[in-house]
């Protein structure tokens, strides 16, 4: 597992508003870059918080979860 890709990811969807609608619409094809084990990219894909943060050390932050957790809730429903 690398805590730093998970991190890496989860910032840049944070940031980039493109890069966030790709990891929501194809994540294979938007995490294709990162070195990131299977389970990842689909916890990645679904928004496993509890998993996230169990294996990269802690609570997210509230931008993390405003930015990009929430809205890919919302777009599951």
């Amino acid at each position: 597992m690398s805590k730093e890709a998970v991190l890496a990811v989860l910032e840049r969807a944070a940031d980039d508003n493109t890069f966030f609608g790709e990891l929501a619409e194809d994540y294979a094809k938007a995490l294709q870059d990162y070195d990131l084990t299977r389970e990842e990219r689909v916890v990645l894909a679904t928004g496993d918080v509890h998993w996230i943060e169990s294996h990269t050390g802690g609570k997210l932050n509230e931008r993390l979860m405003t930015k990009v957790f929430i809205p890919l809730l919302w777009r599951e429903r």
